[in-house]
């Protein structure tokens, strides 16, 4: 059997899935709380960034992958109103759920699917944007999943990659010392769970930085491939064009 990471841990491929959901039915009620606080509330900087990037239009079918609470489904959902669709995706239940109760507590019903990103159950060249926010990092197969993202778009459509990805070297040091000693102890507070939290700061560490990711949407399928760094590379977001 195949292995993986799962943080620092070397683990089975089929463990690592077990885990992941393990962190995120654990982190689900608490999810949007601790975004806010982990971040100091950047990370809605970081999305508004993504959705005026994505510059969709009314009519634009949209897929959200790993969307979790909904923040992206949500204002992408405005944007392509009245006649557009954002498909809201996650392979957590407990995330998904959370998602679509709260979307639908701000009056928003928008299709909802339980599925995995690196077998989408949707058919070739039906989107003209597939999103994934803070969701690659933990997916097994990223090249298999990057290249389901590319099959689902039409020709000319987006991918937008928002992740944590390579800081910038001064800011190394104090972005290590937070990571691994702050993050665990606001997750023990407030969510009641360090071991989530402390996994978080070690998946960031094993995610391909910004050149690697770029270089596996290239090979994907996307012929273009911009990359826009934030907050010093806290946080990069990737754009392929599927040519």
């Amino acid at each position: 059997m195949s292995q993986t990471h799962f943080g620092f841990q070397t683990v089975e491929e089929t463990e690592k899935a077990r885990k992941v959901k393990g962190v995120f039915d654990s982190v689900a009620s608490k999810y949007d709380v601790m975004n806010d606080l982990m971040s100091m509330g950047m990370h809605r900087a970081w999305k508004a960034y993504t959705v005026a990037v994505a510059n969709l239009k009314a009519g634009d079918k949209v897929l959200d992958i790993a969307g979790g609470t909904g923040d992206l489904s949500r204002a992408f959902a405005r944007k392509v109103a009245p006649t557009g669709t954002v498909v809201h995706t996650d392979i957590n239940h407990a995330m998904l759920s959370t998602g679509r109760d709260r979307l639908v507590n701000e009056g928003l019903v928008l299709p909802t699917s339980l599925c995995d990103a690196e077998k989408l159950p949707f058919k070739t060249g039906e989107f003209d944007l597939v999103s994934v926010a803070f969701g690659l990092r933990n997916m097994t197969h990223k090249d298999l999943a990057l290249a389901e993202m590319c099959r689902v778009l039409r020709p000319g459509g987006r991918l937008l990659v928002l992740e944590f990805s390579k800081v910038a070297a001064p800011l190394q040091k104090p972005y290590d010392w937070y990571s691994f000693n702050v993050l665990p102890k606001l997750g023990s507070m407030v969510a009641g769970d360090a071991e989530s939290y402390r996994y978080l700061a070690e998946s960031i560490r094993m995610h391909p930085d910004q050149a690697t990711l770029k270089a596996m949407m290239k090979t994907a399928g996307f012929g273009h491939v911009d990359v826009h760094n934030m907050t010093g590379g806290v946080v990069a977001l990737h754009v392929g064009i599927k040519c």
